[in-house]
Order: structure tokens, then C-alpha cells, then sequence
């Protein structure tokens, strides 16, 4: 089996999104032996209630900081503006320069038809930075990769694409039971975007929401909780089911409707 870098970096836009979405799974390669590392897009500054925006950036900063130590994670902010996030030259080769000092086998990235055009944006640019990743010729610091990382995407907040049209399969359902604990735990340290879930989407208590949208993964696939992803396996990624591989235990895969052998 071809070897990649035991290292995973996940790039989400905001410093929450990670601990919504993929806790769980970084949570069960860490335990495989993997080093992690947490990178959020952007400053989270629009993200407060009864905060100035430097306030906020500077509060999710440690917030995600936090909740990375749960995991001996590394957290990185590259800086950019919440709720004005773009595809820019200036924010690709920052995101190459992060990839390429993490060195990681595996990114995590947001998935295309996410409900947030952060989310969308950064997933755009996770792409193709992990596709530059390995060239000599981009002007940035740090060596290029040896080879591309393979990319899988996570799971939006709803059940439905921007349009509010039904999800795509997912490529497989994780079973994350073992594991709420620690992503529970991790959830906890952004206490910021309790008052901001209330006011931007009518959630009361957005700890409950979260722990209650994974049970309702899990019912889609069998288990008490569950997270879901594809892998992008569009041109110029390899088609390595490596996360399939390392964490056959808890993966119940969707293209064949059974858990995995």
C-alpha cells in the first residue's frame, strides 16, 4: 500500500467548524498515531454577541486553541476576514505555505455545496492549495511536497445543499459513539457561539444541536452517533481510501450499505 505522511490537517473557515463537523474522526486518528493540526480561514470576528470584532477574533482564537489541545492539535488562523472570505492569490499561497509546513498525508476541507459561502470559499481554496502543494514553481517558503494529500470533504450543518436540495451519498458514515466524549468536550471551549446560533439560525442551545444532529447521523447509518464525509477523488487526487483503511473498525460504508470488514 502506497505510505503517506501519519499527519492530517483540516482547514475549515471558521474556529468552530472543525469541532462541529470532523471531531470525531480527527479524535480516532490521533489514536491511530496520526499528528494533528487545525487550521481555521478566517478571524471568526463576525462570529460575537456584545463584542467589538477584536474582541471576537481574539476570544475564538483561544477558543480554538482550546479545543485543539484536547487533542495536542496545533491551531493555526490564517487571518482572513469572517463573512468576507475570497479566493485570493494573497490567501492560496498562505494556505500552501501552511500545507507545506504541516507536511500533511490527509486535508480535510469543507464540501462545495455547503449552506455558508465561507465554508464554500475555503473549500475552493483547500483544493487547490493542496493541488499546488507540490510544485517548485509557486512562489512561497518551505519545500513542496513529495505528493499531493488526498482531500476528503465534510459535512455541511443541514441535511440539504445551499438550494436546500437533498445531499449527494455521502462516501461513508463514521461511527463516532467511542469518541463523543472528547468531542463534546472539544465543542464545550467555543461557549462564543452560543448567543451567535441563537440569533443567526434560531438554535436555543447549540451544544444540544450538535450532539443531537450526529445522533441523527447515526440513525441514518445504524449507530448512536455518527459523522459523514466523501472523499474527493476528482482529478488530480489519488482514489486511496486511506481514512477507510486506518479506521475500518468505525467505517460504515455508504456505496455498499454495511459496515465495514
Amino acid at each position: 500500500m502506497e505510505s503517506y505522511n501519519k499527519s492530517i490537517l483540516c482547514i475549515q473557515a471558521h474556529p468552530d467548524d472543525t469541532e462541529s463537523w470532523c471531531a470525531g474522526l480527527l479524535t480516532l486518528l490521533k489514536g491511530r498515531g496520526y499528528s494533528i493540526s487545525i487550521a481555521s480561514m478566517t478571524d471568526g470576528s463576525l462570529g460575537g454577541i456584545g463584542m467589538t470584532r477584536v474582541e471576537t477574533a481574539a476570544c475564538r482564537f483561544e477558543e480554538g486553541r482550546k479545543a485543539a489541545a484536547e487533542l495536542g492539535a496545533d491551531f493555526y488562523c490564517l487571518g482572513e476576514r469572517d463573512g468576507f472570505l475570497f479566493d485570493t492569490e494573497e490567501v492560496r499561497l498562505r494556505t500552501i505555505d501552511l500545507i507545506r509546513k504541516v507536511r500533511p498525508g490527509i486535508v480535510l476541507g469543507h464540501v462545495p455545496f455547503d449552506y455558508h459561502s465561507d465554508h464554500r470559499t475555503a473549500g475552493t481554496i483547500t483544493e487547490l492549495a493542496c493541488l499546488l502543494s507540490t510544485l517548485p514553481n509557486v512562489p512561497c517558503q518551505g519545500q513542496p511536497l513529495e505528493k499531493t494529500p488526498l482531500l476528503y470533504r465534510t459535512a455541511p450543518l443541514t441535511f440539504t445543499d445551499v438550494l436546500g436540495f437533498p445531499l449527494p451519498p455521502p462516501h461513508f458514515f463514521l461511527d463516532i459513539g467511542t469518541v463523543m466524549g472528547t468531542k463534546t468536550k472539544m465543542l464545550a471551549h467555543h461557549k462564543s457561539q452560543i448567543e451567535v446560533m441563537k440569533v443567526m439560525h434560531g438554535i436555543e442551545d447549540f451544544f444540544a444541536y450538535s450532539k443531537e444532529y450526529n445522533r441523527a447521523n447515526g440513525a441514518k447509518s445504524g449507530v448512536e452517533f455518527a459523522e459523514y464525509y466523501w472523499q474527493h477523488r476528482g482529478g488530480g487526487f489519488r482514489d486511496i481510501p486511506l481514512i477507510q483503511r486506518e479506521l475500518k473498525e468505525w467505517i460504515i460504508n455508504n456505496e455498499k450499505g454495511e459496515k465495514s470488514e
